[in-house]
């Protein structure tokens, strides 16, 4: 019972840690956001001709 509860509480910790690196940016720059996932969106994507799905159909 010890090792499980010491498992789920490291696992929920490496997760803690996990959010607070991916959302640096979002957390504590002024005005930050997630990046854009939107292939209409990534210059790259553009420059090839691939456009977004939802936007296409």
């Amino acid at each position: 019972m010890k090792i499980a509860l010491l498992t789920i509480a490291a696992a929920a910790l490496l997760v803690g840690v996990a959010v607070v690196i991916m959302g640096v940016r979002v957390l504590f720059v002024r005005g930050g956001k997630f990046p854009t996932g939107h292939a209409h969106d990534i210059p790259e994507l553009k420059r090839r001709g691939i456009g977004c799905a939802h936007r296409e159909s």
